[in-house]
């Protein structure tokens, strides 16, 4: 059995420019991944748990967040992505946000959040950090759990 999966790249982002401006880029820094685009909280959390092909089920992941989402707070998601009990607290979140307020972004790295860029996005640094994750991306190998005997 082949235990390399590739890596679903989940958007959470309301703003639809924004999305295409970010799908964009992260293309044009040379990553093909599958992107999984959802502009609310709600339904992104339910594919990340709960979808048969969401992450927690099924893989690994790569979420961009963004914090400001009419449903619910990105701190909030990002709060229960990084739980202990949670299966994807070892998912990298890259947060996209407007807000540059420098205990927030603190508070995100605080909770587990591995990089913060601050839109409207300065395209060399999210090249960069695509780039530094994209070794992620492109070799994770995911571990075969054998079913209890």
């Amino acid at each position: 059995m082949n235990t390399h999966q590739p890596v679903n790249i989940v958007m959470i982002e309301d703003d639809e420019g924004h999305a295409r401006l970010i799908e964009k880029n992260i293309r044009r820094a040379g990553i093909s991944n599958d992107i999984r685009h959802f502009t609310d909280g709600t339904s992104a959390l339910h594919y990340l748990y709960h979808s048969p092909d969401g992450p927690a089920l099924n893989g690994p992941a790569l979420i961009l967040l963004d914090l400001n989402l009419p449903d619910m707070s990105g701190t909030d998601i990002l709060i229960r992505i990084k739980a202990d009990d949670s299966p994807l607290r070892r998912t990298p979140v890259i947060v996209l946000t407007t807000t540059d307020d420098k205990v927030e972004i603190q508070r995100c790295y605080d909770l587990g959040a591995n990089v913060y860029i601050t839109k409207p996005v300065d395209y060399e640094s999210f090249a960069t950090a695509i780039r530094q994750l994209g070794l992620f991306l492109s070799v994770i190998q995911v571990p075969v759990i054998e079913p209890d005997a």
